[in-house]
C-alpha cells in the first residue's frame, strides 16, 4: 500500500472517530444542559463524516487500486496526489474551525473561513480528478 493511501486511510479513520464523538454529543444535547455551541457542530459532524471519512477513504483507495497510469508513474502524479490530500484536509480543518465560529460570532471572518474551506476542498477534488482521469480506461 503506497504511503499516500496509508495517510488518506488513517486520516479517514481519525475523522470517522471524531465524527462519531461529535454525533454522540449532538444526540445527547437533549438529555443534558449543553451550551449553544454544541448545536453549531451539526455541519461539522456532516463534513467530518462525508468529507473526512467517506471522501478521504475513497480518494485513498482509488489512488491505490485504480489501473496503472504508466510504468514510470503507476499512480499518476505523486505530487498531485499529496496536494489533493493537503487541500482536502486543510479545507476540512478550516470548516471544523469556521462553522462553530460562524454560529457564535457576528463578524464576516468565519464566513471567509467557510468559503476558503469550500475552495480548498473543491481544489482537492479537482486535483484528484485530474490525477485519476487517465487511469480510468478500457483494457
Amino acid at each position: 500500500m503506497p504511503p499516500l493511501t496509508r495517510w488518506f486511510v488513517k486520516s479517514a479513520l481519525v475523522c470517522f472517530i471524531v465524527a462519531l464523538v461529535v454525533g454522540v454529543t449532538l444526540a445527547a444535547r437533549g438529555l443534558f444542559n449543553v451550551p449553544p455551541l454544541i448545536s453549531a457542530l451539526q455541519p461539522v459532524y456532516f463534513h467530518l463524516l462525508m468529507v473526512g471519512w467517506v471522501t478521504q477513504l475513497i480518494f485513498g483507495i482509488a489512488f491505490w487500486l485504480f489501473p496503472k497510469f504508466s510504468r514510470d508513474q503507476p499512480r499518476g502524479s505523486e505530487r498531485l496526489g499529496w496536494a489533493s490530500f493537503a487541500l482536502l484536509n486543510g479545507g476540512l480543518l478550516l470548516r471544523v474551525i469556521g462553522e462553530p465560529l460562524a454560529a457564535t460570532t457576528n463578524g464576516p471572518q468565519a464566513g471567509w473561513l467557510i468559503a476558503l474551506s469550500a475552495v480548498l476542498q473543491w481544489l482537492a477534488g479537482m486535483a484528484f480528478v485530474i490525477n485519476s482521469w487517465a487511469r480510468v480506461k478500457e483494457k
